[in-house]
């Protein structure tokens, strides 16, 4: 399965096993244009530290990563904390 998604504002506090965990909301569809939305709690860019543009990719990632969508209204309904 492919999907194609984009960071939104909406954080939460994932909850498993007492430990709790901030992740983003990320949403987006299948390639088929099935609406879905992701918890990201972690992301990185796969830079090989070989590539003379690291720090060019790395601060344009970055900024990319900054910008954020508003959330669907059914990803807005989500309540703010969520256990897994």
């Amino acid at each position: 399965m492919k999907i194609t998604i984009e960071s939104t504002s909406k954080v939460v506090d994932l909850v498993t096993g007492g430990y709790s965990v901030r992740a983003r909301f990320w949403q987006g569809e299948t390639a088929d244009g099935i609406p879905v939305h992701a918890f990201i709690t972690r992301i990185a860019p796969e830079i090989p530290t070989s590539d003379p543009r690291i720090n060019e990719l790395t601060a344009e990632f970055e900024r990319d990563l900054k910008r954020q969508a508003d959330p669907r209204p059914s990803v807005q309904a989500i309540p703010l904390r969520m256990i897994i």
